[in-house]
């Protein structure tokens, strides 16, 4: 019985080892037009295998790209298309950038800072004092999700005057935020309900025995 662990490691596993074996053994073949008639057949048998290559562009030239990949560039055939160039192949993907932009509180979080920044900019008002009212509020329940403790409004105000550049004055005697007693009561609840299904009550099939 032969075990993947001791076969040769598949150089384009989504085509599986049979496709492998067949490349494998049309480099065997002296002949070069029967070499050039089973690699035809191969790639019949490789778009059967991927038929979503057919909703792509030149699904052709890709499917003969991997039989030269799959054939490690040993395979002597007259393909309708150049070999892709090993350099590319082999080539390390692009690096992702990450975006280091510095939060200054993280259990606040990047968007309460670009949303405090962007209040800033209202004129003053009643529309501005709403949005600054709902960014407070959101910040409170962030810190006492996080920190597990009760904060004052005034931290609070504090720290979103900051967060704008100290471009926001908070009119402090007409923003009332919720209370933290509030916000603990409602993460609790949210802890404490059941799963939608389930009962403590075993959906009411106890039965008595007595």
């Amino acid at each position: 019985m032969e075990y993947n662990t001791t076969q040769k490691r598949l150089v384009l596993p989504e085509y599986g080892r049979n496709i492998q074996k067949l490349v494998e053994y049309c480099k065997t073949l002296e002949d070069r037009d029967e070499r050039n008639r089973m690699a035809q057949t191969i790639i019949t048998i490789m778009g059967s295998i991927n038929p979503h290559f057919r909703d792509m562009a030149d699904f052709k030239h890709k499917l003969w790209d991997h039989l030269q990949i799959i054939s490690e560039y040993e395979l002597d055939i007259d393909s309708p298309y150049e070999a892709p160039p090993k350099e590319t192949l082999r080539s390390e993907p692009d690096p992702v950038p990450y975006n280091n932009y510095p939060i200054r509180y993280k259990h606040y979080g990047k968007t309460i800072e670009f949303l405090a920044q962007k209040a800033a900019e209202y004129e003053e008002g009643e529309m501005k004092d709403t949005l600054i009212q709902v960014i407070a509020n959101h910040m409170k329940k962030n810190f006492v999700t996080w920190n597990k403790d009760s904060v004052s409004d005034d931290q609070i105000f504090d720290d979103l005057e900051k967060l704008s550049g100290n471009q926001i004055k908070v009119n402090r005697n007409n923003i009332q935020l919720t209370d933290s007693k509030d916000i603990f009561s409602k993460l609790n609840k949210k802890k404490r309900t059941p799963r939608k299904g389930k009962s403590n009550n075993n959906n009411g099939n106890s039965k008595n025995f007595n």
